[in-house]
């Protein structure tokens, strides 16, 4: 059998739970030291969900703010999914939360379908919303399905965008 066909190729198997709470205890060991050199505090919520580890960062002071950016958290979890993947030679599709970051994006995105909706029910045959990550995308295939409505994505790397239509 070949390694393409082999039950243990990467390409073709799910993590199981127990290398997703491994990628978390990893990303969450990275994550500790760069709160530490930014003298950020921080706890560490870790949750496996949908084939992807979850770690979360919470704070009760403002000190989370200077790294809850969007853009700011994007790049951390890219960090960090680049610390997960070279401690355990596997590709890591970890999705990183600060102070609640991600809630505030899915807000922003629903937002941005309900006026995309809100085009359609004036008479456009679809609404093209701007380029993000595949994360966000996702999330906007869920919003846009859960209000009926059918949403495919677009174009090539930093360009990838999404449209919506009725269904």
């Amino acid at each position: 059998m070949d390694a393409m066909n082999s039950p243990t190729a990467p390409e073709t198997d799910a993590p199981s739970d127990a290398e997703l709470e491994r990628e978390g205890d990893v990303a969450a060991d990275f994550l500790e030291g760069l709160l530490d050199i930014a003298d950020i505090d921080g706890d560490l919520t870790l949750d496996v969900r949908q084939g992807r580890a979850y770690v979360s960062v919470e704070s009760d002071d403002a000190s989370l703010r200077v790294i809850s950016h969007p853009d700011t958290v994007q790049a951390l979890q890219e960090l960090t999914r680049l610390a997960v993947q070279n401690e355990t030679g596997s590709f890591s599709r970890l999705i990183l939360d600060v102070g609640g970051s991600r809630d505030v994006r899915r807000r922003q995105l629903e937002t941005l379908v309900d006026a995309a909706m809100a085009k359609l029910e004036e008479g456009a045959s679809q609404a093209s919303l701007p380029s993000m990550s595949s994360y966000e995308r996702k999330l906007i295939h869920d919003i846009a399905a859960d209000r009926g409505l059918v949403s495919e994505s677009y174009g090539e790397g930093p360009d990838r965008h999404t449209v919506i239509r009725r269904a």
